[in-house]
């Protein structure tokens, strides 16, 4: 592994990792443990690149119950979605809410190490899900629209909207009525895509792959049948190039799909020997992609062959065709391209790594999550940054 590497242990298991999104200038995550002891805790940990150490570990409790998912605001740096389980007698739901961090974090921290060892929520907001259904999955928000958010929970998507009172179900797409869906299973996750203008909704659901328009529920916008020959567990959407996404699954395969295309992916790789949890493309050069597995591992894969730099070079092959000085620029871009094919193994890690995300801040950090508590900060090799940008 690369140096500086930077490990945080939390005292409980976990299971939720989330950057958080918003915050312009420190690398920051979100971790959120799901242990069946009565309180369980929030997380929120600062990076200092330069000392390789965490500058700041902010407490908070979460008392509602252990957390499954937890999901960072795009729009705002303070607000956080967190999926819990709850019981209700002998039976276990599912359910959500929206975590507010308080306004000025640093005063809050100081007053309350004199009162207790958690900072206090500013608000939590429990969503309003039991009429959708007993198993919450999720609570995205949209990439674009503020106060737009989307509930997969059981076999349904719901599109929510949030008000100053309350965060009200707009809209649902009942795909159990829909003529494209022949499953009665419950979703496992899903995402917004970042292109479509906003209005489509991906879902997982056993081996399959589904889009749905949100304007218009009653249809499937496109689907890709048996994506993975087990569960699909993860999926992440290119931001950079339009109609590509890469998905992970049960059979150990991470997958890039060109959803115009849905017959058969444009790349796929088997390096892990176990289930893959977690697939990220990274934002910035998306020929890096981030897997996670139950395997204990954390892989660097370069999917270059089939990214938006390759399209960049094909831009730069067509423009400085035939002019002095451009063969020498569009090498210097082939360069940027690395080999296809697994790049690095990152095996610190003892249990099952559920969760791993790129840094929204600097396109060279990320974080990864075991079972364990152990959260690892790592950082892109030298060596496949440098052939990258220079």
């Amino acid at each position: 592994m690369d140096e500086n590497n930077l490990i945080y242990g939390l005292e409980l298991q976990a299971r939720a990792l989330t950057p958080q999104y918003g915050e312009s200038n420190d690398v920051c995550f979100f971790i959120a443990t799901n242990s069946l002891k009565p309180t369980n805790q929030v997380h929120l940990i600062q990076y200092e690149e330069e000392q390789g150490t965490t500058v700041q570990s902010k407490v908070f409790e979460h008392a509602l119950g252990e957390v499954w998912k937890l999901n960072s605001c795009p729009h705002n740096s303070r607000l956080l979605a967190s999926v819990y389980n709850v019981q209700k007698g002998a039976q276990v739901l599912a359910q959500s809410a929206l975590l507010t961090l308080p306004e000025d974090l640093n005063a809050a921290s100081d007053a309350e190490q004199m009162k207790s060892e958690y900072i206090p929520w500013a608000q939590v907001e429990l969503l309003n899900t039991e009429s959708l259904g007993e198993r919450v999955k999720t609570i995205e928000f949209h990439p674009s629209q503020e106060q737009t958010l989307a509930c997969v929970v059981d076999n349904k998507v719901a599109v929510m909207q949030r008000a100053e009172s309350e965060t009200r179900v707009v809209a649902e797409v009942p795909t159990s009525g829909s003529a494209s869906a022949k499953h009665t299973s419950h979703f496992t996750t899903g995402k917004w895509s970042h292109h479509h203008q906003g209005h489509q909704f991906l879902t997982l659901h056993d081996g399959n792959l589904s889009a749905y328009d949100v304007r218009d529920t009653q249809h499937c916008a496109w689907n890709i049948s048996d994506a993975h020959g087990q569960m699909v567990r993860d999926l992440d959407c290119n931001p950079n190039k339009q109609c590509h996404l890469v998905t992970g699954g049960d059979d150990g395969y991470l997958r890039i799909w060109d959803c115009r295309m849905p017959k058969a992916p444009v790349f796929e790789r088997s390096d892990h020997s176990h289930w893959v949890w977690s697939v990220r493309f990274n934002t910035f050069h998306d020929q890096l992609l981030l897997s996670s597995s139950s395997d204990c591992k954390v892989l660097l894969t370069c999917a270059g062959s089939v990214s938006s730099e390759t399209q960049v070079q094909a831009g730069l092959d067509d423009t400085n065709f035939g002019s002095s000085g451009g063969g020498a620029e569009t090498e210097d871009q082939r360069h940027k391209l690395l080999p296809d094919g697994l790049l690095q193994t990152f095996d610190q890690h003892e249990d099952s790594v559920y969760c791993a995300e790129w840094s929204n801040v600097d396109p060279w950090i990320f974080a990864s999550l075991s079972y364990d508590g152990r959260v690892i900060i790592s950082k892109v090799p030298k060596q496949y940054k440098y052939q990258i940008i220079f």
